[in-house]
């Protein structure tokens, strides 16, 4: 690999990726393009930018020119820019279709003209909607049912139509929930952390009983590499843990970590318009390419707690003291 674009590389996810990728290819010159949203952040990558080798693109998918121009001779592309807070999207859904619909096709248009040869598409395993047990397996008709993960659907189908239609050699996960540093905390595990060293209440939406499956941010940037490395072209591939728990469970954690008495420092509040009951996906696929998980939720709790310690400087404007 000599010139790779990672889509969405400032920001929590791709941060961990872009560190992963420039482990794995530290000969290759690599380009970060970003639009520097509320949840991106230089600190992330700034440890990674040498001159020459390494950069920084301050831009929108949605400029057809600026795609154009930093896809051309690029041998791979890993695209994780989108809005991704499925909360927002309930307020400005069309934001949502301009960034993770538009901002994919602009992407891919230019990947075309420019005979890109490899594209890593990052979906969501929300576009499988919910399942209250069992599995869901890449062939599962999309089921997608709030306006975050319809957005990342449509994306799906515009990936499927350029796959078909030109040829073209795209890759498509679709992860759990993942956690880790430098997650932005209007998610789950950081906003609990942050309630907790401020004293403030814990806010659960509904009855706190939804499930969810929690893959490290280490975990999913090593199955990129994986993916870049075995991958087969024109396939979809589940990304994901065991690791379940309901948002009751992962308050609890956290609370313990504390040691605050978790029922009495909770605050329930109104549930969203729909909120799936559960997620889950089958990982066999990536699995017999050699990939697993290897770090877990209940022994890195710690670590992750003590990142937002050590770094709360970053949000703590989040969370006025009349909150």
């Amino acid at each position: 690999m000599n010139r790779i674009l990672i889509t969405g590389g400032a920001g929590f996810i791709g941060s961990h990726v872009a560190d992963r990728v420039a482990s794995e290819f530290p000969d290759a010159q690599i380009v970060i393009l970003d639009k520097m949203t509320y949840a991106a952040d230089m600190e992330n990558v700034l440890h990674l930018l040498v001159r020459g080798q390494r950069s920084l693109v301050v831009g929108d998918l949605c400029d057809a020119a600026l795609c154009v121009k930093l896809t051309r001779d690029v041998d791979c592309i890993i695209h994780l820019a989108a809005e991704s807070h499925v909360d927002n999207s309930f307020g400005n859904s069309i934001h949502f279709s301009e960034s993770n619909v538009l901002g994919t096709h602009t992407l891919l248009e230019a990947c075309r003209q420019n005979k890109v040869s490899k594209i890593i598409h990052v979906s969501t395993d929300e576009v499988y909607g919910e399942i209250e047990s069992g599995w869901h397996f890449e062939p599962d008709v999309l089921n997608p049912t709030n306006p975050y993960s319809a957005s990342k659907a449509a994306a799906e189908m515009i990936v499927r139509g350029y796959r078909m239609s030109f040829r073209m050699p795209i890759i498509t996960v679709r992860a759990n929930n993942i956690f880790g540093a430098r997650q932005f905390p209007e998610k789950i595990i950081p906003r609990f952390t942050m309630q907790a060293m401020l004293g403030r209440r814990f806010t659960i939406h509904g009855n706190g009983l939804n499930r969810r499956h929690y893959l490290a941010a280490e975990d999913f940037a090593d199955a990129i590499i994986r993916l870049i490395n075995k991958g087969v072209d024109g396939e979809t591939y589940n990304i994901g843990s065991e690791e379940e728990y309901t948002n009751i469970e992962v308050r609890n954690m956290i609370a313990a970590h504390f040691d605050i008495d978790a029922d009495d420092n909770t605050e329930l509040i109104p549930d969203r318009p729909f909120n799936d009951c559960r997620y889950a996906v089958n990982c066999d696929k990536i699995r017999a390419l050699g990939w697993r998980p290897e770090r877990r939720l209940e022994k890195r709790i710690g670590e992750v707690i003590q990142w937002y310690k050590d770094n709360s400087y970053r949000y703590l404007h989040l969370f006025p003291e009349n909150n």
